[in-house]
């Protein structure tokens, strides 16, 4: 790597006296997470590559890892996320797991003292706003898929999407004998089982997939075959023969036949996949001292109109009389698992206006619905941004003193770019003021006291040659 990458043109030091005294405040014991402004502070999170691990199953890039791991460490982050790929994990078959490079990774992380949220990724990778690579479900279920087309979603023009499983066939045993459902318990179980003796300590959080991306929703605007353009309401997925005979079946349920015989109508099947998933989780990890999470998406554009059709076609009933995520926050508080929101990092003012976009308005109300609910409320950003004002907009977010503030950030994601000057600098600095509840003035462009500490891990005479090829990710 460049060695611009590794340090600052101002970075060199007058003195060995100095050198010895910044190592020591990098090295020094970090703050105990129980002291009394525990209440107003908000761990953040920086979310790992996609690629994490390889599509061979091996840790990608590890001495690059190890020092991108040291250097976050360093800016007082709190941990990392990464995701499970359903994809990798179970590729060689039902029932296969193979969890190697995660173990690699979570004794990585231990050694330098981060925490780690782990995603039951049972989504695809490719397609999506910000997807770099490509993993596919594991190969055995596109084997299952090829001979029966609706186990995923369609949409009205008979277009299927490879994203996910149908939740109409959550209860079905369509996967060699076993439902949806039962597969993904297994691979929680089996995930449990190996990692039992990090639970809690190193492993944190565990956030359930529940759908495309990772969120609990139907796969409405998909961008990987051209069908859909921001800001695009998006389609409905529901005519897979398996949502079509789960409509007819809750239509005739309360006496309206006619109902199921068309397109799309709210059965709560949504609500009801989340309800399945969860109740499965809690009892998995119950006792590991893990906290779940579940991810909504943050479907801001089309806001502002009366009919809120982008996130009626995502499954969320929301509309100018109806709050659409109240129901989804009190499904979360039942099961006391947190509620994880994106879009913290937009502004009105920043968004198109025919797209009729109000992503403050949008947290606004899941904030509302989430303390009303008595649900934790974290959050991410939703698109990569380095920039002081996207800090300053989840800071904003972040703090409450009504008790609606967020539990936890996660940044997305680590890249080449995070580690360069002034974004470095920035990622420092939000992260000094979300351990303070968002309360701290920003730093001055002067400082220097931490804003560098990676220099101080990368650039001593020992490791200089040593590191300075080593690309972060």
């Amino acid at each position: 790597m460049q060695e611009a990458h590794l340090t600052r043109e101002n970075s060199n030091l007058n003195s060995e006296a100095r050198r010895n005294e910044k190592w020591e405040k990098l090295h020094g014991p970090t703050v105990s997470h129980n002291n009394q402004n525990d209440s107003k502070r908000v761990p953040v999170f920086v979310m790992l590559p996609l690629d994490t691990v390889t599509t061979g199953g091996n840790l990608n890039k590890p001495r690059a890892m190890n020092a991108s791991l040291m250097a976050l460490k360093s800016a007082g982050v709190e941990g990392v996320m990464v995701d499970a790929w359903w994809g990798l994990v179970e590729k060689d078959g039902p029932l296969k797991y193979n969890w190697e490079a995660y173990s690699e990774l979570v004794n990585m992380v231990q050694k330098h003292g981060l925490k780690l949220q782990v995603v039951m990724s049972f989504h695809q990778c490719g397609g999506n706003v910000g997807d770099s690579c490509s993993i596919p479900l594991p190969p055995w279920v596109l084997e299952e898929i090829s001979k029966n087309p609706d186990l995923v979603y369609t949409d009205r023009s008979g277009r299927r999407n490879p994203e996910y499983i149908s939740l109409g066939c959550d209860s079905l045993p369509v996967l060699r004998g076993r439902t949806p459902i039962q597969v993904y318990s297994d691979y929680m179980r089996s995930f449990r089982d190996r990692f039992r003796d990090y639970l809690g300590t190193v492993i944190v959080e565990i956030q359930l997939g529940m759908g495309p991306c990772g969120e609990l929703r139907y796969p409405s605007y998909p961008e990987s075959n051209g069908t859909w353009r921001f800001p695009g309401i998006g389609e409905f997925q529901c005519y897979d023969k398996y949502m079509r005979a789960s409509l007819e079946a809750s239509a005739d349920a309360i006496g309206k036949r006619d109902w199921g015989r068309n397109g799309p109508h709210d059965s709560g099947k949504l609500l009801e996949h989340g309800e399945k998933i969860l109740a499965s989780a809690k009892g998995i990890f119950q006792t590991s001292g893990v906290k779940l999470s579940a991810k909504i998406a943050g479907i801001h554009w089309h806001y502002r109109t009366r009919s809120h059709a982008a996130e009626l076609t995502a499954g969320y009933y929301n509309t100018r009389f109806r709050d659409g995520y109240m129901p989804i926050a009190q499904m979360l508080a039942k099961h006391g698992v947190v509620f994880n929101f994106t879009c913290m990092e937009m502004k009105d003012g920043e968004q198109p206006d025919h797209a009729n976009c109000s992503p403050e308005g949008l947290v606004r109300q899941v904030k509302r619905a989430t303390r009303a609910a008595g649900a934790e409320l974290a959050g991410e950003n939703a698109l990569e941004r380095y920039d002081s004002d996207a800090y300053a907009q989840v800071l904003a977010t972040s703090r409450s003193d009504s008790g609606n503030g967020l539990c936890a950030f996660t940044y997305l994601r680590m890249n080449k770019k995070l580690f360069e000057g002034d974004n470095w600098r920035h990622l420092v600095d939000f992260v000094r003021n979300m351990s303070e509840g968002g309360r701290r003035q920003r730093l001055p462009d002067s400082d220097s006291q931490g804003t560098d500490l990676y220099v101080g891990h990368i650039t001593g005479k020992e490791k200089k040659k040593k590191d300075q090829k080593l690309a972060l990710v």
